[in-house]
């Protein structure tokens, strides 16, 4: 049986990593909870029935440790994180209250694992693409892009994305952040909003909306005015709409900033029929973000965020992960496979459109890309960094051997990098 055909227009293969660990879907937040971990192995099931797995390496990532991820998180939340069980929970009242976690941030057996997880597989994809060990790593458990300094919010806990994007620009001057969630991707907006080192670009609805952030006119501030883009939508967006801006916003952004790696969030509750999103998105309208980013031959990561429709979800980031080894999967899905039941009953690969109003406007689109474009020429050409040495991360040395000492290294082998503005440590002050 054929599974999958090459992409059209194929004439590079490129080396793709994706990282899955298969404890991901026994982390649970809750009943009646909308984040639903086992959307993660939902999609795993359908890349091992697509024989994905012959078309790219598949790892399972070690997970971040607590000195990591303080790398951006503060280490008194990163410790809260690490203590607290839903058995502790209530000696823990006024952490709780101070860090945001309650209610649509739960308390949840194995948290932090589940925390360590997400962070480790972002982190060890943009190392083995900083050491050229891959053209793109995949990391679907990741893109959880809410999460602030001190602070969980919006289903998020670690920010897995900064921890990142901060360890591709040990290797990189500057990096492209692209965001395709329905909701904004405020927590990497924020860690970033002061430099241009990072580029960060948001397409998301807006307007009481959750997180309420991301108007077109929050640029950016100081050393980092206009390197942060933001491109509200209204509800019902379709595929047309979306690649009417989508397409000459990012191809701008390639000419005017010139990033020598980028980080796409693959959102997928801007997919048609999500239960908390409000677009309308088709999976091949989702995906071709993914291809066109793609095609511009960049070292890239690309990651997970929300979704709650899972079997949709599971749908569009298989189907994406073909579109990333270069291949485009056949609408059948093979069988034997677990979680089959969930794709019936046409058991086809596919999301379709509704029948929604689209009420962005075609004068109300053009409006925000003027805007927005507008601001990107007023960048005066991609900033420059100087190059030094610095010493070497643990997301590398434990890629080569585990139990090498970092400080045995000899000098030659510390490959050249780019020491890290302190200001991305700093929360942005309002």
């Amino acid at each position: 049986m054929t599974y999958s055909t090459p992409l059209e227009g194929e004439h590079h293969k490129k080396k793709v990593c994706y990282f899955y660990d298969p404890d991901v879907k026994g982390f649970h937040y809750g009943p009646g909870h909308a984040m639903k971990p086992m959307r993660i192995a939902m999609c795993h099931s359908l890349v091992l029935g697509y024989k994905l797995y012959q078309k790219m390496e598949i790892f399972r990532a070690k997970p971040a440790t607590k000195r990591e991820m303080t790398q951006f998180h503060s280490d008194a939340y990163v410790e809260f994180l690490n203590r607290v069980t839903p058995s502790t929970v209530n000696s823990f009242m006024k952490e709780q209250y101070m860090y945001n976690v309650g209610d649509d941030c739960p308390v949840f057996d194995g948290l932090f694992d589940y925390c360590a997880i997400s962070s480790g597989g972002s982190m060890e994809g943009a190392a083995r693409l900083s050491r050229n060990k891959c053209d793109i790593a995949i990391n679907w458990a990741g893109g959880l892009h809410h999460a602030k300094k001190s602070e969980a919010n919006g289903f998020c806990y670690i920010n897995d994305i900064v921890l990142g994007i901060l360890e591709l620009l040990r290797y990189h001057q500057r990096v492209l952040y692209i965001d395709i969630d329905v909701h904004h991707g405020d927590g990497v907006e924020e860690a970033f909003y002061t430099t241009d080192r990072v580029m960060t670009v948001s397409f998301h609805k807006f307007g009481e909306f959750f997180p309420g952030t991301g108007e077109v006119r929050d640029t950016g501030f100081g050393k980092g005015k206009n390197y942060s883009l933001n491109f509200p939508l209204r509800d019902g967006i379709t595929d047309e709409s979306y690649k009417s801006v989508f397409e000459p916003v990012i191809n701008e952004v390639m000419a005017c900033y010139s990033p020598d790696a980028i980080v796409l969030q693959c959102g997928a509750d801007s997919l048609s029929g999500d239960k908390l999103g409000s677009l309308n998105l088709s999976m091949r309208g989702h995906a071709n973000c993914v291809k066109f980013v793609r095609s511009f031959n960049k070292p890239l990561l690309i990651l997970g965020g929300g979704g709650y429709t899972i079997r949709n979800v599971s749908r569009t980031w298989a189907y994406e992960t073909g579109i990333a080894a270069g291949v485009e999967l056949q609408p059948e899905i093979p069988t034997p496979i677990d979680y089959y039941e969930y794709f019936g009953p046409d058991y086809q690969l596919d999301v379709k459109p509704s029948n929604a109003d689209d009420m962005n406007t075609p004068g109300y689109l053009d409006s925000i890309k003027r805007i927005v474009l507008t601001n990107l020429r007023n960048l005066g050409g991609p900033p420059s960094v100087q190059l030094t040495d610095i010493p070497r991360h643990p997301v590398d040395i434990q890629m080569d051997d585990p139990n090498r000492d970092e400080d045995m290294l000899p000098l030659d082998e510390r490959p050249r990098r780019i020491p890290i503005d302190p200001s991305f440590n700093s929360r942005r002050q309002n």
